[in-house]
């Protein structure tokens, strides 16, 4: 079975490779080595990769829809934060008389706004199956409904990504509001144990790191199933030829729809594993800014290819996190450049020249 990938798609079983080996090798050596050997990974190093990979998976999920079904959806980030706030209520009732007011039952921020009770909608976020069913369920119904009604219209083009965008811009401004229940502009934060354990434990870091990345291998050879089956050559064909494959009987609504809500999914797991390593979940998630970003690091690694969305997430995230602390002011128009430049230039995205210079390189 190994052989067989390897043969079909080289790049893919070195990528995969190296997400298995850093999820293996990475937590052994922030638990058995000392922090004084030069071995030794930090505690530091550790969410930040982590943090890398859940933004993989997302820069994935939205290559889904944009590279092989041709919809440029604007609002990749309000799924991924719908699953991060999932995932942050759970935590949020794990903390229970431990919190600044000592209430059992209500978070702090509700205690502070005179909170008698706890909103229907908390109920059952203190079990972690239930949250779990959660951060599927909710990203995946609200693109269900939305697929549904945009793609029954046949919405299309640039008015699909505006409709998505405001979704996501309605959502933000919702999840702003005390009245909301979720924390208002501050959001959820303060966790103290998932499953039982300590958070900000080395082990638990450890997990979540490893989790991250057994989840991104998953989702990527999953949605690779797809591409390759009948239904992804029917998405793919509808982004090329919609009107054609529409004249020979699909129901184009359906496929699109089915896609549309994989990927919702595949970012509210992303946002579900984001949250306990960054300790916060708060509304500007669901900035339309942060779908804007989504697009560019799909742009910049490649659509359409899978590998693309991680290659381009991973390293745009890389450069952000060392722009931001050297010449934090440079970020954006860095950003901003290196879209343009690769648009322009690269239309295919750093893997689609690094396979133009491979086949090159053996012609």
């Amino acid at each position: 079975m190994f052989k067989q990938f390897y043969r079909q798609d080289k790049p893919a079983f070195w990528l995969l490779a190296v997400i298995g080996g850093i999820v293996f090798l990475i937590p052994l050596a922030n638990l058995i080595f000392p922090e004084n050997s030069p071995l030794h990974v930090s505690a530091y190093t550790i969410s930040i990769i982590g943090k890398y990979l859940c933004f993989a998976l997302l820069g994935l999920s939205l290559d889904l829809v944009w590279g092989y079904c041709g919809i440029l959806a604007l609002g990749q980030g309000a799924f991924f934060a719908l699953g991060g706030y999932a995932m942050g209520m759970y935590l949020m009732r794990q903390i229970g008389n431990r919190g600044v007011y000592g209430n059992a039952l209500l978070p702090d921020f509700m205690v502070f706004l005179n909170w008698q009770e706890l909103p229907w909608y908390w109920y059952g976020f203190d079990q972690f199956w239930f949250a779990a069913l959660m951060v599927i369920a909710v990203p995946g119904l609200l693109a269900y409904v939305f697929g549904w009604l945009a793609f029954r219209s046949r919405v299309t083009g640039v008015y699909l990504s505006i409709i998505t965008q405001a979704l996501t811009y309605a959502l933000l401004l919702a999840f702003f509001r005390n009245e909301m229940g979720f924390g208002g502009n501050n959001g959820l934060t303060d966790f103290k144990e998932l499953l039982g354990f300590n958070i900000q434990s080395s082990a638990v870091r450890a997990w979540l790191l490893v989790m991250s990345g057994v989840t991104l291998i998953l989702a990527f050879l999953t949605s690779r199933w797809i591409i390759n089956s009948k239904l992804g050559r029917v998405v793919t064909a509808i982004r090329d030829q919609e009107m054609r494959v529409r004249f020979i009987g699909y129901r184009v609504e359906l496929f699109k729809l089915w896609i549309f809500v994989f990927a919702a999914v595949l970012a509210g797991l992303a946002g579900a594993l984001y949250v306990p390593q960054v300790g916060i979940i708060n509304p500007s998630e669901f900035s339309p800014l942060n779908s804007l970003e989504i697009v560019i690091w799909v742009a910049i690694g490649g659509r359409g290819t899978l590998l693309g969305g991680i290659i381009g997430a991973v390293l745009v995230n890389y450069a952000k996190t060392l722009l931001t602390g050297w010449l934090p002011e440079v970020w954006l128009f860095f950003l901003g450049a290196a879209f343009i430049v690769v648009t322009v230039l690269l239309p295919d995205g750093l893997y689609g020249l690094w396979l133009r210079r491979v086949k090159g390189a053996q012609s």
